[in-house]
């Protein structure tokens, strides 16, 4: 998926426009009410605020970024990644 260009929020809705409508349950973010908003009314997701500069908070996303960064570094254009790499 290639998403330069594209603001948070329409990155993330083509994002999830891959998976299964009851696949993703709940967004975490550290972005304010609006953004929240847009996720409630558009995505029907439960939304969850995290604390900026928390990074425990969100352990799930820090867990998968660094089992990431093993294989990839963060030069790494993702979109340029085969499943089979």
């Amino acid at each position: 998926m290639y998403c330069k260009g594209l603001s948070p929020f329409s990155a993330i809705q083509q994002f999830y426009q891959l998976f299964p409508k009851d696949f993703l349950k709940s967004f975490t973010s550290a972005r304010g009410k609006d953004f929240k908003k847009s996720f409630v009314e558009d995505l029907d997701i439960d939304f969850y605020f995290a604390d900026a500069y928390s990074s425990w908070k969100r352990g799930n996303n820090e867990t998968s970024n660094g089992l990431l960064r093993e294989y990839f570094s963060k030069k790494t254009d993702l979109a340029t990644i085969s499943n089979e790499d």
